[in-house]
């Protein structure tokens, strides 16, 4: 699989310099050195970027068009097909229940692929709210 170019992954994730710099922890001033290419660039930057891109997923041929959504807490696969995280733990009694039916009643010809249900915020603040 080709790694995109550490500017054009600059260009594609961030808004501006300053969010580069943020995301990296260093001075906005260093980024624009690294894009120029008046430095070469830190490797575990670039490493960093590349993590970032690609969803935080391993970089293995076997995740090619998978993602995970960050903001949403999905992971998306190359098909589109979301999973959160509470699906995703229930997914060996799923496939076991998947055979057992299979061997009852057959294969379904076209299933219909539902979205992502979705899950509770995590942190909702200090206070005392009652759950959504």
């Amino acid at each position: 699989m080709r790694t995109p170019k550490f500017t054009e992954l600059v260009h594609w994730h961030f808004i501006d310099v300053h969010d580069a710099a943020a995301f990296f922890h260093v001075q906005p001033a260093t980024v624009r050195r690294w894009l120029s290419g008046a430095t070469s660039i830190n490797p575990i930057a670039e490493k960093l970027l590349n993590i970032h891109a690609r969803g935080y997923l391993p970089h293995d041929p076997r995740w090619d068009g998978f993602r995970i959504n960050v903001e949403r807490a999905v992971l998306r696969t190359p098909e589109f097909r979301e999973f959160n995280p509470k699906e995703l733990l229930s997914f060996a009694y799923w496939r076991d229940e998947h055979r057992q039916f299979r061997e009852l009643h057959g294969r379904i010809d076209s299933p219909t692929r539902p979205q992502a249900k979705p899950h509770q915020d995590l942190f909702r603040g200090g206070g005392h709210r009652p759950p959504r």
